[in-house]
């Protein structure tokens, strides 16, 4: 590869399996990773600063042109525990719903969650650097990733978006996914899918190389995210950017 394929990644506790390999000494030969939180790698994308992401889904539409280039994902087929709706009164309760500006599709599912499933207007606000400290009385939150985990042992009532997606519409869904923008060489799409599948076969030793306090991260990878990008993750894909048009 005569120019170096940029590659954009999550730093994030759920994405530690799909850069295992990188990590210990699987190199693609002409890439280069950079790790970010998911809108700022979705920024990097659009902006052509990479040129594959593991990018929120809803971003998909924004690019001029999109290339799903592996079979792994950021995806859950039940309670996903990192992406919830947290509230200290029940949801036909909630009347402010602060959301978290480090992902563009949970908030976007939150928004349909609460106009289709729960059936509530509540008003949205932009949450700040540590907006979960506001959740209180009839203020909820969407808190996504790491913090999630931290905010679980907090509120009174907790709303699994990937949950609440799966009982509305029967189909599992995805959060992020490996896109790119341009077409890239298939040796390099092939040893890419490899060093994401390194690191999901080694799942126990990725949860030892990242001690957790908040959360039993063996259980998190094998039993909250779903990895594999399925047939049916692809149905719940194409649902929720149909959807999406409805709230953006």
């Amino acid at each position: 590869m005569e120019k170096k394929i940029r590659v954009g990644a999550v730093s994030y506790l759920n994405t530690k399996p799909l850069l295992y390999g990188w990590k210990h000494g699987y190199h693609i030969e002409g890439s280069e990773v950079y790790e970010a939180y998911p809108a700022r790698v979705a920024e990097m994308l659009l902006n052509d600063e990479v040129d594959v992401g593991l990018v929120p889904v809803a971003i998909i539409p924004k690019l001029k042109e999109h290339y799903i280039v592996s079979d792994y994902c950021i995806g859950a087929d039940g309670p996903v525990a990192s992406v919830c709706l947290f509230s200290e009164v029940p949801i036909d309760k909630v009347e402010k719903v602060l959301l978290d500006y480090q992902s563009r599709t949970s908030v976007n599912l939150a928004k349909i969650l609460m106009k289709h499933y729960w059936k509530i207007e509540p008003e949205l606000v932009d949450g700040g650097i540590d907006f979960q400290d506001e959740i209180a009385s009839t203020t909820a939150a969407v808190v996504i990733g790491d913090r999630a985990f931290e905010q679980r042992l907090k509120s009174k009532y907790i709303y699994d978006l990937a949950e609440a997606w799966i009982d509305y519409t029967g189909l599992p869904f995805v959060f992020a996914a490996w896109v790119a923008n341009k077409k890239l060489p298939e040796c390099f799409i092939n040893q890419f899918n490899e060093a994401n599948r390194i690191g999901l076969s080694h799942l126990e030793k990725v949860a030892t190389e990242n001690p957790y306090e908040f959360y039993d991260l063996h259980h998190y990878y094998t039993a909250n995210i779903s990895y594999t990008l399925s047939e049916d993750k692809r149905k719940g894909l194409e649902k929720f950017l149909e959807l999406l048009k409805d709230v953006t």
